[in-house]
């Protein structure tokens, strides 16, 4: 019968946790450019969205709602631009 190996067969970390897998999440840290275009998208998108559905659906039924839709969507931007510009290239 073959003997185990006395070390695991990857480097561990000094800390003593355990390696990371394939398909674990990783660190914490700044995000992608592609992940912040992304997220910048989407929140933008989701701004228009919301500013379209409350002046053209929303405000037939209720303008208290749509107000609140508009306020929300005047808050997204800043934000969005938060997101998009808070990469390590932008630092200085």
């Amino acid at each position: 019968m073959p003997s185990s190996p006395s070390s695991p067969s990857s480097p561990s970390s000094s800390d003593g946790a355990p390696p990371r897998e394939a398909g674990s999440p990783r660190e914490p840290g700044p995000l992608g450019l592609r992940t912040r275009k992304r997220a910048y998208f989407i929140m933008m998108g989701v701004c228009l969205v919301l500013i379209v559905l409350a002046w053209m659906v929303v405000d037939r039924f209720s303008i208290i709602a749509a107000v609140i839709m508009s306020v929300v969507a005047l808050v997204i931007p800043p934000f969005a631009a938060i997101v998009g510009n808070a990469g390590p290239a932008n630092r200085q």
